[in-house]
């Protein structure tokens, strides 16, 4: 076997066997990808020498040549047993050893690292200057992204003026105030704790830019939908978050003053639009987690419940039934008590803690204190109030009082939704 050609790019196991320290070291010796496969998997596999011992042992009649044939190689060897182990060997077809099949798990590691463990900095910031290159890199990173058309409607201004700068953080600061003013006291007090800009402690501010129009009448892809100009300068600054990760440079993005306002200060053309203002420097450390986790302000959504199947919906978990399961041990959680007024309208935001949801089917008026929750079935209704339950309590809810302005099926599964929402999240409920 040892005249074999090629490379192990691959090793497959049974599924449960990968953290075995034997597989993992000779893995990370042969720069080879691991790979698992449930018994069931297996056990559909054609394999030429099955075995009724281990069919017993493992709930598959083969393990070695089933795990090669379920990647879809060719088998070469077949079961071989040594004294400590039983092997096969196959070669995968050409296209999946070519650079088309993506690169190996080392490199793979590295890009999903730096996605990790990109921050949204707001403190921390040394007192040191950017590097050139590095700025350079950091810059051509983001103006690698992908546009619509490649039209590259963005465009980078480089701040390092304090007199600007000093300009941009007055505005930022009126308008975090005026956003503390409308927030509920306990929310408010949360708040006031977090860092949310760094305009000043950071060597260099950018503002990234959009120019709707560029690129002329003929964009490629952009007629349809002329959002994508704005979705391409949103990628650019993006791809700037995560090479700037990589050469260890922070980055924040400050959202709290109006665009127009900034532009003013900063002398943008009329046609040229203000996508994000960040704020770049060097970091004595990056957090663990995200500021708005760590502070307890905010949780991410599980991945299960984002995944839908061909449509909407169709997920490989149920919300519902996750909400019930979470339920049983749920931790009290302390926290604001929110009214929530299901098949309302904005006239009921009559107090800070109120959130009307509208299940009209017309768009209502843009209001933030109203969610627009059109819902088709009650099922789609009570998901809708597991996931909204789920987002008060991640935002420091305490109880929900929950009121029904309408009798309709979907207010009243919503309202259910809600319930389950709130005993899966520790929420103390009540519904009139």
């Amino acid at each position: 076997m040892q005249d074999l050609p090629g490379e192990v790019r691959l090793l497959v196991t049974l599924t449960g066997r990968e953290s075995e320290p034997a597989l993992r070291q000779l893995a990370d010796h042969l720069h080879a990808e691991l790979r698992t496969f449930t018994a069931g998997e297996l056990a559909d596999q054609p394999a030429p020498t099955p075995s009724a011992q281990v069919a017993h042992l493992k709930t598959t009649p083969s393990v070695a040549e089933a795990a090669v044939l379920a990647t879809g190689a060719e088998l070469l060897v077949p079961k071989h047993k040594t004294p400590n182990t039983t092997i096969a060997v196959g070669r995968l077809p050409a296209a999946a050893t070519s650079g088309r099949a993506g690169y190996d798990v080392r490199e793979r590691e590295v890009v999903q690292r730096v996605i990790a463990e990109r921050r949204d900095v707001r403190r921390g910031f040394l007192d040191v200057p950017i590097d050139g290159e590095a700025l350079t890199r950091v810059l051509e990173a983001a103006h690698r992204a992908p546009s619509v058309g490649l039209s590259q409607p963005w465009d980078f201004l480089l701040i390092r003026d304090v007199t600007t700068r000093r300009k941009v953080h007055e505005l930022a600061s009126r308008q975090r105030d005026a956003f503390a003013r409308s927030l509920p006291e306990q929310r408010r007090q949360k708040f006031d704790g977090l860092k949310i800009e760094a305009i000043l402690d950071t060597p260099l501010n950018i503002a990234v830019t959009c120019d709707p129009g560029r690129g002329g009448r003929h964009v490629l892809g952009r007629h349809a939908d002329p959002r994508t100009t704005w979705f391409s300068a949103a990628i650019a600054i993006q791809n700037l978050w995560l090479a700037a990760r990589a050469e260890g440079i922070g980055v924040g993005w400050v959202s709290f003053f109006g665009p127009d306002e900034v532009a003013e200060v900063l002398g943008l053309p009329p046609h040229v639009e203000l996508i994000g203002y960040l704020c770049v420097g060097y970091v004595d450390e990056f957090a663990p987690a995200p500021e708005l986790v760590r502070s307890g302000w905010a949780e991410r959504r599980p991945l299960s419940w984002a995944i839908h199947h061909d449509e909407w919906g169709r997920r490989d978990t149920s919300i519902v039934d996750d909400a019930r399961h979470a339920a049983q041990n749920a931790v009290r959680a302390a926290g604001q008590r929110i009214h929530v007024i299901v098949g309302g309208d904005a006239e009921d935001l009559r107090q800070q803690e109120s959130l009307v949801i509208d299940l009209g089917s017309t768009r209502p008026d843009h209001d933030f204190g109203v969610l627009w929750r059109p819902a088709r079935t009650p099922e789609e209704a009570e998901e809708y109030g597991v996931e909204i339950a789920r987002d008060l309590a991640l935002q420091g809810a305490g109880h929900l009082q929950v009121r029904l302005a309408t009798d309709e099926p979907n207010a009243k599964a919503l309202a259910e939704g809600l319930m389950a929402g709130a005993s899966a999240s520790g929420l103390t409920h009540s519904c009139a």
